[in-house]
């Protein structure tokens, strides 16, 4: 059996009480259910694209770019698919109260930025050629590390 993570609860219950983060912000659990669910929502569309960018390299782009294109094609689809299961993993984190905090959300969105311009940037650099995209790559890689900077952050402040 898989474990049942309930999002909901009646209106007498923790649903409605809120919780300090460490950044001293306070959190209410309406939007952490908010934050969950765009957390999900997103990393099931970006982990779907993920795929089939995989797919449309390996079928219709294999005989149109060159190997070393085709080889910064797949970094830019393992690195989206790594930080899409990131993006599950602070989703769920969000759902464990002890756990948490708004440092959960920015690694959320750090891991989304992230994804659209580390792997946007290289996906655009191997159909276009374009060298300076490559310039830009770094700056996605950076959200990256923000993001599991933050969940060490957050983990850091379990109660």
């Amino acid at each position: 059996m898989f474990p049942v993570i309930v999002l909901m609860d009646d209106q007498n219950s923790s649903y409605r009480r809120s919780r300090r983060s460490s950044f001293g912000r306070e959190i209410n659990n309406i939007e952490l259910q908010f934050m969950t669910k765009i957390f999900l929502a997103i990393a099931g569309f970006l982990g779907a694209l993920s795929v089939a960018s995989g797919a449309f390299a390996t079928h219709a782009l294999k005989n149109n770019l060159t190997v070393k294109a085709l080889e910064i094609w797949e970094t830019a689809t393992k690195y989206q698919m790594y930080h899409v299961l990131a993006l599950l993993l602070v989703a769920l984190l969000l759902t464990q109260t002890e756990i948490a905090d708004s440092s959960l959300n920015i690694a959320g969105w750090a891991f989304i930025i992230g994804i659209i311009v580390f792997s946007g940037s290289l996906y655009a650099l191997s159909l276009t050629g374009i060298k300076w995209l490559g310039a830009i790559t770094p700056l996605g890689g950076l959200a990256f590390i923000v993001g599991w900077i933050s969940i060490a952050i957050a983990a850091w402040g379990m109660e």
